[in-house]
């Protein structure tokens, strides 16, 4: 009887010819308004973005494309990306607010503080207005949100009272407040994590701000 990994194998096709180690990578084809659209269609069925961050992708395209080809056009390139920006926010596939509320909250459950939160989120370029309200929007799933996050960094990084005992608490402190420091939270909100008596205790003050 056959073993399982003989199964599997299969001869190899003699007509299929062997790949080229050498093979340089195809270069790229000179940007056209529709090759930038399918480029932005295909970029959004993978991530999501706000209007700007894909301005930037496709801009990228476009400077890749003119090493190969000196004679593109930037600034039918530029007209081009945006009529497919302005194009693809009146069909909904680009919304900023939704886009930062989205990410925002994804952030938020990982553990990044609202400081953190907004720097990404302008570095998407989204404005500060609408990154204000996605912040806001964070307090519907805690009255408090940098605590909240803290602790769920501190779970997930095992800091404070998520170490395994007292001593290994104290031996780390300093290190456990920089590391949340780093993550953008402020030190009183470290405290109140570190502090902490316990996990137990940490949690009963967590449902405590949401009661």
């Amino acid at each position: 009887m056959r073993s399982r990994q003989e199964k599997k194998r299969r001869p190899s096709d003699p007509e299929r010819p062997a790949e080229d180690p050498n093979r340089r990578p195809r270069a790229p084809r000179k940007v056209s308004a529709p090759s930038l659209e399918n480029a932005a269609v295909f970029y959004l069925q993978r991530f999501s973005a706000s209007s700007e961050r894909l301005r930037r992708v496709l801009w990228r395209r476009v400077e890749r494309s003119a090493r190969i080809h000196p004679d593109v056009d930037r600034a039918a390139a530029a007209a081009w990306i945006d009529a497919i920006v302005e194009k693809f926010e009146r069909l909904g596939l680009l919304d900023d607010a939704k886009h930062a509320e989205t990410k925002a909250g994804a952030l938020f459950r990982r553990g990044d503080s609202r400081r953190a939160i907004a720097a990404r989120l302008r570095a998407d370029g989204v404005d500060r207005d609408t990154v204000d309200t996605a912040l806001e929007a964070l307090e519907e799933h805690a009255p408090d949100p940098d605590l909240a996050a803290a602790a769920t960094l501190a779970r997930r990084k095992r800091l404070g009272p998520y170490r395994s005992c007292a001593a290994a608490r104290a031996e780390h402190r300093q290190r456990d407040m920089a590391a949340l420091a780093r993550k953008g939270f402020a030190p009183s909100v470290a405290l109140a994590v570190l502090d902490a008596e316990d996990v137990a205790a940490l949690e009963a003050q967590l449902a405590e701000d949401q009661a």
